[in-house]
């Protein structure tokens, strides 16, 4: 990818749930920039994938560091670590969530009204409480230190809902049911970003919320059919189309943007 006009030589950047299937595309991206990324996740595993960016990037591009967003005390300690090596944190890509696509649902869906409490607390523990919790640790490190760009990773469906029809082929009973712990989630996302734009901005760090819509990665075939007739650009998103907006946010070419929503959705909803 062409990052001659991105240059994050010296910046630390942060990326949460780093082993999932995101975390690597903002982690090539960063790294390509010029960024030492540190990789955080619930194991300090070297997938093909993070192997890829160290090859293409260097060793020493790539920390991986332990941590759990549900466990402040751990959080801490990931800080404490990225301070006495990398260094202090000047982007936060808080990436780490839960989902359940369709390819996930197993033989076992539920109707509305019968969702366990514990699959939408799971949710919401991690995606946008574990979202706050790090913004509470690395956010106000970097607010503290005066610098910074936080970008909380969204969705499509923290702001239209999920449409039934793009999963009634699929030979579920009762069918299948996107979470609706998701959205929320992915909406109390985009609530926190406005809410610590306006509080650290006299601080100098930058809060954004980079939400992207369907991104194509082992979908079966009929549901790719049905949601790419959706898109105006009749298709889902790859790597590229998302990484070019998670460097924008991360670099000074969007140095008086704050407290917004990007939404990488192909134009999904503009119709």
């Amino acid at each position: 990818m062409e990052t001659a006009n991105i240059d994050l030589g010296g910046e630390v950047a942060v990326v949460t749930g780093v082993l999932g299937k995101l975390g690597s595309v903002w982690a090539s991206a960063l790294a390509g920039a010029g960024a030492t990324v540190v990789g955080l996740d619930l194991a300090d595993t070297v997938t093909p994938a993070l192997a890829e960016v160290r090859r293409n990037h260097g060793e020493d591009k790539l920390v991986l560091l332990k941590a759990d967003v549900t466990d402040r005390a751990g959080l801490r300690t990931a800080l404490e670590a990225c301070l006495a090596g990398p260094g202090a944190p000047t982007v936060l890509v808080n990436n780490a969530g839960i989902d359940q696509p369709p390819s996930a649902a197993g033989e076992r869906s539920w109707l509305f009204e019968d969702l366990p409490d514990e699959r939408s607390a799971g949710v919401l523990d991690v995606n946008a409480h574990g979202t706050l919790r790090m913004c509470q640790v690395f956010g106000s490190e970097m607010a503290r230190r005066g610098k910074g760009s936080v970008i909380n990773i969204g969705s499509l469906y923290g702001g239209v809902a999920p449409d039934p029809r793009m999963y009634d082929h699929l030979p579920l009973d009762p069918p299948f049911l996107k979470p609706p712990a998701y959205g929320m989630s992915k909406a109390g996302v985009a609530a926190l970003s406005r809410y610590l734009a306006a509080a650290w901005g006299p601080a100098g760090v930058r809060v954004n919320t980079l939400s992207p819509g369907g991104v194509l990665g082992g979908q079966d075939p009929e549901f790719l059919t049905k949601f790419s007739a959706r898109v105006p650009m009749r298709r889902l998103a790859v790597a590229p189309d998302l990484a070019g907006p998670l460097l924008f946010l991360a670099s000074g070419l969007s140095s008086y943007v704050t407290g917004t929503e990007l939404v990488v959705d192909g134009g999904f909803t503009a119709w």
